[in-house]
């Protein structure tokens, strides 16, 4: 299986590579659009910070490859937030697959929210074989609010999207990578689509 991770220079690259080796699958860093285009998966990570993460999408041209993709497409963490609509992290207009916006979490609670947390109303194919209330692990100071799109909740604060899908595109608030078995079943079940 051909799994290509989009490299922008926004990611946690390494440990996600590691992941699918630990499935037996070598995922391959590329920002070529050929090569994303002929992918079988495609991977979207990203970590760091909104504004300067679309800049470079942009700086590639990829902000304009990645919505008109047809295969299955998982964003991971920041990867995740660049496909809902709107970021308050630098004001950041997104690519507008998710139809949601992201929010910076209060000052009333500790942000970074980091470490494990509970996932529920689990609901797609994504997430077979995970049960409700299962951990995973996080670090985002920024949530995508729910919405019609959303597949799985966590709750900080207050609720918020755990994963979204619509068509082809899924996105996890959480790292797969960091969350021990049940974010290789999760990696997995994306193989599996």
């Amino acid at each position: 299986m051909n799994v290509i991770i989009i490299d922008y220079g926004a990611g946690n690259i390494q440990s996600i590579q590691f992941a699918f080796q630990r499935l037996g699958v070598h995922a391959k860093l590329s920002n070529s659009v050929d090569e994303i285009l002929k992918a079988d998966k495609v991977i979207f990570p990203g970590v760091g910070e909104a504004s300067q993460a679309m800049r470079m999408l942009k700086k590639s041209k990829l902000d304009l490859l990645i919505p008109n993709l047809k295969q299955d497409v998982l964003g991971i963490c920041l990867g995740m937030q660049l496909l809902c609509n709107h970021s308050e992290e630098g004001d950041t207009q997104g690519l507008g697959i998710f139809d949601v916006d992201v929010k910076r979490f209060s000052d009333a609670v500790k942000v970074p929210h980091m470490g494990w947390n509970t996932i529920q109303n689990l609901q797609s194919g994504l997430l077979m074989g995970i049960s409700e209330n299962s951990y995973m692990y996080s670090v985002h100071s920024y949530y995508a609010n729910t919405g019609n799109q959303t597949i799985a909740c966590s709750q900080y604060e207050h609720e918020f999207s755990a994963a979204l899908q619509s068509d082809n595109f899924y996105g996890v608030q959480f790292h797969p990578e960091k969350s021990s078995k049940d974010g290789a079943q999760l990696l997995q079940n994306f193989l599996n689509l």
